[in-house]
């Protein structure tokens, strides 16, 4: 018979794994995947809500965020879509205002990106330009908690091979996905837009808290 622990003490590997199971569900990240399986469920709504240049510069402004949810055929969407759900669990308990102003803001400044800089991309979609800006984000975020662990840069390298990877490629791109179009090239743009956000949402995060302890340090020098 194994000795019971001290009462009203736990061990390290205890508290993390019922923190783990305390840990809400991303609502916010699971809506988003639920918004997208319908849209795949529904084929005839994707004319209306993918991203499309001429319908956009008629004023459907709608399609600057909701083609950001449709997919071309069934292997995008299930590798975006469970991405994003993983992520989702990581992140949203953890960066929770990152988050979830990422996936309201992220896919516009995208879009806004791919219209201004991309113009001859007339059409676009999936989630893989928002999944990786998170992940950027996510690994950014790990780096700084422990500069020596070399799993973060190993990921943040990764993130960066891609990218290069699909520019030498034309945007061809390569991989697992399969788009049931064969016109539809892999938008490197677009992930640089997600990586640009991501940068900037950083650098922003940074000079408020800068500008939260200036004041402190302040009283501290006087």
């Amino acid at each position: 018979m194994m000795p019971s622990s001290p009462r009203g003490t736990d061990s390290p590997a205890s508290n993390q794994q019922q923190s783990s199971l305390r840990a809400p569900l991303p609502w916010f990240c699971l809506g988003v995947a639920l918004a997208a399986s319908i849209i795949q469920l529904v084929p005839a709504w994707r004319a209306a809500l993918l991203y499309d240049r001429t319908a956009l510069a008629h004023g459907e402004v709608w399609r600057a965020w909701t083609g950001h949810f449709v997919h071309f055929g069934w292997p995008h969407f299930v590798i975006d879509t469970g991405l994003l759900v993983i992520l989702g669990w990581l992140m949203e308990s953890r960066y929770p205002w990152f988050t979830r102003l990422s996936l309201l803001l992220m896919p516009l400044f995208i879009s806004a990106a791919i219209y201004v800089f991309e113009p001859d991309v007339t059409r676009y979609g999936g989630l893989s330009a928002v999944n990786l800006g998170l992940l950027l984000y996510f690994a950014v975020q790990g780096w700084r908690r422990d500069w020596t662990d070399w799993f973060w840069p190993a990921v943040l390298l990764i993130y960066a091979g891609e990218l290069a990877f699909e520019y030498f490629r034309g945007g061809q791109g390569g991989g697992a996905i399969r788009f049931d179009d064969p016109t539809i090239r892999v938008a490197t743009g677009a992930h640089l837009a997600s990586a640009a956000y991501t940068l900037l949402a950083l650098g922003v995060a940074r000079l408020i808290a800068l500008s939260q302890t200036a004041p402190e340090r302040n009283r501290v020098i006087l």
